[in-house]
């Protein structure tokens, strides 16, 4: 049975993770971590997702919520990062890291801690979304610099990074594939540019309203055709699912730092730089 730690337990994703742990026959949940300010600290973790008490407390002792685990999963906030990873390699638990709008600093403590414990990075955690990435590498390096490459991505009005990570995994995946680098080529919106497109860039915009889980959508377009690659996630499960997934495979690996390119076996190099 692999043990797992869920760090940010009390969020929209935590709590997807804990619902999608319980339905496993392989997995358990040994630790449950929470921000400080969190009124359910102490509780049964299985009152929060309304199951029935698995003798795991709520807690904000990132020691104590990995003192047994094999693995622990991560989807909270940067703000909370650099100390979600310091706790795991001081517990030796190999990590999978799902949290959005991490900067260099973040990165970098990344890297450096993967020369102790293995750990997965994605900045999208959905198996569809990954498999979707190495199509849109693989469709941009067949099509070239011909065609014309739009991205959009929509979310939730709550989202805090804007282009979403999977925006610019996606823009990477483009980049990438025609030998160029993303920074070079990428435009945020158009608001005052007058002029014809630039030849060669990849353009992002970007949708915050309601619910929406997270939609994204690669234009390759042409003087006489348009490719119109898509994928959207219904349901945070997906990415919980994905994230069980990647626990799973890492729990076995040797120190280092993987990407869901490695989980999944699509032998492509777009998602395995982090910066």
């Amino acid at each position: 049975m692999l043990k797992v730690a869920v760090l940010g337990a009390s969020g929209r994703m935590g709590r997807a993770v804990l619902e999608c742990i319980a339905e496993t026959d392989d997995l358990q949940i040994s630790g449950a971590i929470t921000e400080t300010s969190d009124p359910a600290i102490g509780k049964d973790v299985g009152q929060s997702i309304g199951l029935p008490t698995v003798g795991v407390p709520l807690t904000d002792d990132r020691a104590q919520g990995l003192h047994d685990a094999h693995v622990a999963i991560d989807f909270t906030l940067p703000t909370a990062t650099l100390a979600n990873v310091r706790a795991c390699v001081e517990n030796g638990t190999a990590l999978v890291i799902g949290t959005t709008g991490l900067e260099e600093k973040h990165l970098n403590a990344i890297a450096e801690a993967s020369r102790d414990i293995p750990l997965v990075y994605a900045r999208n955690m959905s198996v569809g979304i990954n498999v979707f990435m190495n199509l849109v590498g693989r469709a941009a390096k067949t099509l070239g610099p011909d065609y014309d490459v739009e991205i959009t991505e929509a979310h939730h009005r709550n989202k805090v990074d804007a282009p979403s990570g999977t925006a610019l995994a996606l823009g990477e995946a483009v980049a990438k594939a025609q030998n160029r680098e993303l920074d070079e080529v990428a435009i945020h919106g158009r608001h005052g540019q007058i002029g014809p497109r630039v030849p060669g860039t990849i353009g992002f915009s970007v949708i915050r309203g309601g619910n929406i889980v997270g939609d994204h959508t690669v234009l390759f377009v042409a003087p006489e055709e348009t490719i119109e690659m898509s994928h959207h996630a219904v349901d945070r499960k997906c990415f919980a699912r994905g994230a069980l997934k990647a626990a799973r495979w890492v729990a076995g690996q040797a120190p280092g730092l993987y990407s869901m390119a490695d989980v999944l076996e699509l032998n492509t190099t777009n998602d395995r730089n982090i910066a």
